[in-house]
């Protein structure tokens, strides 16, 4: 299939759209906007992604540049052709350890990163079985495949989700599952789903067999969500937990099952999808929803009616419980987007002072202290949402190391480095060049840091998220 006919489409429906900079253009891959955040975040939690779609609309394409882009060692099957030899290879046995071993080519699966098994609805029953394993736990024949970090699939639609001319005879109802395996299902769309511009650009035959690459940015980027998303994990946000539970109770009480596996693959899906659209959008909560129902790859269509009450119904209930916000600000990984989280969502100065306490027990002495540092001298002011208490816990972290000379120390520190503190070149080099408050503010914390001790592991990053809080308090006029 030619790679331009091969570009997917763009439904004229922007609602869930979100800020951020789209990924997919820039590797030539036109007409995913509305639902890239749910490709992006199938890429981060690295969960099974299917796509369903008429012959031509780029589903293959789309999966294969994706491979190309994050640069993995990548295999494709077509599911009505592969015999279970092309996934192992070919046994050979072992006559001193009485063993068989598998013969590799360079098409079986043991080495692969990311595996695309096209036409899966073509799957002869069978090898959907074997394929059930490699889907679900990353396993051929009871062996792991340790590499295999991607699993992907495409279909068209089966033979009782078919409406129009064009029919897909051999095209069958996915085994539920099977299906069930799949963290979410992403829909191509037709020509009709395409603007003008895209229309075109998809005709346009000058980027047919070019290789996919934007110099790693898409690999580099996927890399920093899946750090974050892994933070997160552990303390997944209670607006997220609260969502998909309220929201799989109501679509199995409208009739339209859905299992409690599903409900921890939906929070995954939407605690990655939160951090890569950098927020929790209602909207976004709407688009993993629908692009988490199974039920299209066995023929069902679910009412929107159904799918929209269910959602309006766990939204609700999920984001207006008292004190949700506490939730996201402590899983935030940066001091500055806590800080934003709490002048945003904060409304009661006890919570706020709550929230507080718990950051300060929580982070690590350095991190701690240079929230402390940046929020202490505008809640003296009275100028953040929190109560007495939590200005007190930030005065007695803060106004230790406000009582630290920094120029002083400074100075005697570079004197006596390499007796006293070996540390210091990497304070210094975290510091270097900054003036103004900014500079100012930097000797100040790491004089701190030399007088106490610590040892902040990525100086330079703690100084820059240091420098955005105070950034963040001036912007909104509150320093």
């Amino acid at each position: 299939m030619p790679a331009s006919a091969a570009r997917a489409r763009k439904p004229r429906a922007r609602a869930a759209r979100s800020s951020m900079p789209m990924r997919l253009p820039a590797l030539g891959v036109f007409g995913f906007d509305r639902v890239e955040p749910v490709i992006l975040a199938a890429l981060v939690t690295e969960d099974p992604l299917l796509l369903i779609g008429r012959s031509g609309t780029g589903k293959t394409y789309l999966l294969n540049t994706l491979s190309e882009a994050l640069e993995l060692e990548h295999r494709h099957y077509n599911a009505s052709l592969i015999a279970f030899d092309d996934l192992v290879g070919f046994p050979y046995p072992e006559q001193e350890s009485g063993t068989v071993r598998f013969l590799e080519t360079p098409a079986t699966v043991w080495q692969a990163e990311s595996v695309l098994i096209d036409e899966i609805s073509r799957c002869k029953p069978e090898h959907q079985n074997r394929l059930f394993a490699l889907v679900h736990e990353r396993r051929v024949q009871g062996i792991a495949l340790p590499r295999l970090r991607f699993r992907w699939a495409a279909m068209n639609p089966c033979s009782a989700d078919q409406d129009g001319e064009e029919t897909y005879t051999g095209s069958e109802a996915l085994d539920p599952a099977l299906a069930d395996r799949f963290a979410l299902f992403v829909r191509a769309l037709d020509w009709e789903g395409l603007s003008e511009a895209e229309r075109r650009r998809v005709a346009d035959p000058s980027g047919e067999g070019r290789i996919a690459e934007d110099g790693g940015a898409l690999r580099r980027q996927i890399a920093a969500w899946r750090e974050r998303f892994l933070e997160q994990l552990e303390t997944c946000p209670a607006l997220i937990v609260d969502y998909a539970t309220a929201v799989v109770g109501a679509l199995n009480t409208a009739g339209v099952r859905v299992s409690p596996r599903r409900a921890r693959l939906l929070a995954r899906s939407l605690l990655a999808a939160t951090v890569v659209a950098d927020g929790t959008p209602e909207a976004l909560f709407r688009l993993v929803l629908e692009a988490s129902l199974p039920q299209a790859t066995w023929g069902v269509t679910v009412s929107v009616e159904v799918v929209a009450a269910a959602h309006r119904l766990a939204w609700d209930t999920a984001s207006q419980a008292p004190d949700r916000w506490i939730h996201a600000f402590l899983a935030e990984p940066r001091l500055s987007k806590k800080l934003e989280t709490l002048l945003d969502e904060c409304r009661d100065p006890d919570a706020g002072s709550q929230a507080v306490s718990q950051l300060l027990a929580a982070e690590s002495r350095e991190r701690a202290a240079a929230f402390a540092f940046a929020v202490y001298p505008a809640a003296a002011l009275g100028r953040l949402p929190i109560g007495a208490d939590g200005v007190n816990d930030l005065a007695r972290v803060a106004t230790t190391m406000l009582a630290v000379d920094a120029e002083i120390t400074w100075q005697e520190r570079r004197t006596l480095q390499n007796t006293r503190h070996p540390e210091f070149e990497r304070f210094a080099r975290a510091g270097n060049g900054l003036k103004g408050a900014r500079g100012q503010r930097a000797r100040q914390f790491f004089s701190w840091c030399l007088v106490e001790k610590v040892c902040p592991q990525d100086p330079g990053a703690l100084e820059s998220d240091l420098h955005a809080c105070a950034q963040l308090l001036k912007k909104r006029s509150l320093a």
